[in-house]
């Protein structure tokens, strides 16, 4: 079977809000990508292989104080290259063409004319024919660079599309991984397949095989345990692992104390129908001694992360000759722990990723780091897992200390957690459950006047959180109808004793993260 990271296309990260929708239109068309930082060093590109190499756009001008830039060498590897927005303008200047300020600058839509069908705009129309395409930049190409033409144009842009004459270099100014492009599947479709050599191989069949050949490599003889917490990444990883390496995986589920109403209870019940081999630790007083008046959210994820580590440690001790701790890291996971400017730009550290101590025992392994949310529910659906499963709305690993904005005490854990438990019940009765990416409950450091039986009360907010998303890279908040919203807010304040108000969170991703912590 052909390996398929002999497919690998490197999308260099130069801080775009929409780069993980390069890597998603990129997967879509069955091929392999990974997202890096732009500094990733031209031996690490080398040693690699990529079969072409995107970069993306960015906020910055080339013009400004410490712009981002790759090294001119990447363009002497013999690998194709595409420019986006800002790519395209970094391989202008690098190659010795002029950028200027624009005076008209173009951020929306956009009406592309095309004037070269050979590679990049293969099978599209040419003028008079005009396609939208969506822009958004300040800056313009005023003069090519020695070797490169122009291939396509917009009013304001006559340089809307360039090429080199003989290298494989090309530049889009318009952003071709927004639906608001029409022609942006096409584009990419043809970097990826006439101008790269890449096949559509990229599948969650072909994935499954690929990793259940790489766990049963990487572990060898030796035993696993599994991190489980009865969630889909997690459950998907257990299954991979145990397709992989059988007997030799025990499956580790922690109580932390921190799981929502009855969590505990219903996990268990749905990891007894597929067989695995489970050991249960309730540990859910050391993690609340823990993070007893932590406040920080960083710190709380970090306190997590390390005592998750400190028992499945102690479990492999107690099970004997353990090697290796599988979890289940996403994708986004990784992208959002190693921001593109480097670990001060992180937007937080997940505890399975940046959470985890410096020096631990065992030896990862992480067969989903390659995916995104949707990819690894197909998985999921290949491996034969219950749907019901499948479709369980995401749960962070810190659970509900990253939703009590400020200190974990039992009373807040209570309220949290039985507003959590009226959100999903009437989500699910509502018919709206399946419908959306993720909904639950917030509970605010803030306390606010009430009336409440003809009596002044003091007491808690609650913000419910409800988003629609694909893969928890971008999310917007879900318009529920107002009647549902309604029984919601009644339900929590009459039934959830401490809460007097209840706000919906109606922020998208980004500016704000879907979880609050």
């Amino acid at each position: 079977m052909t390996d398929l990271h002999e497919q690998n296309i490197l999308i260099l990260d130069f801080g775009s809000q929409t780069t993980q929708l390069i890597a998603r239109r990129i997967r879509e068309a069955k091929v392999y990508c990974e997202i890096h930082p732009f500094s990733l060093s031209i031996d690490r590109i080398r040693a690699m292989k990529p079969r072409g190499i995107v970069l993306s756009g960015g906020p910055s001008s080339v013009h400004d104080t410490d712009a981002p830039a790759v090294s001119p060498e990447i363009f002497n590897l013999s690998i194709p290259v595409l420019g986006i927005c800002y790519g395209m303008q970094l391989i202008s200047l690098i190659k010795g063409g002029k950028i200027e300020r624009s005076d008209y600058r173009e951020y929306g839509p956009a009406e592309l004319s095309i004037h070269d069908t050979s590679d990049l705009f293969h099978g599209l129309a040419t003028e008079p024919v005009r396609h939208q395409v969506w822009m958004s930049h300040g800056d313009r190409i005023q003069e090519l660079p020695r070797g490169f033409i122009s291939i396509a144009g917009s009013d304001s842009s006559p340089v809307a599309a360039m090429k080199h004459e003989t290298l494989k270099i090309f530049g889009v100014q318009f952003h071709p991984e927004v639906v608001h492009t029409e022609i942006g599947v096409d584009v990419l479709s043809n970097f990826l397949f006439r101008v790269c050599g890449c096949s559509p191989t990229w599948d969650m069949h072909s994935f499954i095989e690929s990793a259940t050949e790489g766990i049963r490599r990487q572990a060898g003889t030796g035993r696993v345990i599994c991190a489980l917490s009865g969630g889909v990444d997690s459950t998907v990883t257990a299954l991979l692992v145990n397709r992989a390496v059988g007997r030799q995986l025990t499956c580790v589920f922690v109580n932390n104390g921190l799981l929502r109403r009855n969590e505990a209870e219903v996990v268990l019940a749905f990891l007894e129908q597929l067989n695995l081999n489970v050991r249960y630790v309730d540990a859910a007083d050391r993690f609340l001694a823990l993070l007893s008046r932590v406040e920080d959210p960083e710190k709380k994820r970090k306190i997590i992360g390390r005592e998750f580590i400190r028992i499945f440690e102690e479990e492999a001790n107690k099970i004997g000759d353990v090697n290796f701790l599988a979890q289940g890291t996403l994708y986004p996971d990784v992208i959002e722990s190693v921001s593109f400017k480097g670990p001060s730009a992180t937007i937080k550290s997940h505890h399975n990723v940046g959470g985890l101590p410096e020096v631990m025992k065992l030896e990862l392994i992480e067969p989903l780091r390659e995916l995104f949310k949707d990819e690894v529910r197909k998985v999921g659906r290949e491996l034969g897992m219950p749907d019901e499963l499948i479709h369980r709305h995401p749960f962070p690993g810190p659970g509900l200390a990253i939703r009590i904005l400020g200190d974990v005490t039992e009373e807040r854990l209570r309220i949290v957690r039985e507003a959590d438990a009226i959100v999903l019940e009437e989500m699910k009765t509502s018919g709206w459950y399946r419908k959306t990416w993720q909904s639950f409950a917030v509970l605010l450091p803030i306390r606010t006047v009430g009336v409440m039986g003809d009596e002044r009360t003091y007491d808690h907010v609650v913000a419910i959180r409800i988003v629609d998303s694909l893969d928890a890279m971008t999310a917007d908040w879900t318009r529920l109808p107002a009647e549902i919203l309604a029984r919601i807010s009644n339900r929590i304040i009459n039934e959830v004793r401490g809460v007097n108000r209840v706000c919906y969170d109606i922020s998208s991703k980004p500016p704000a993260t879907i979880e609050w912590e």
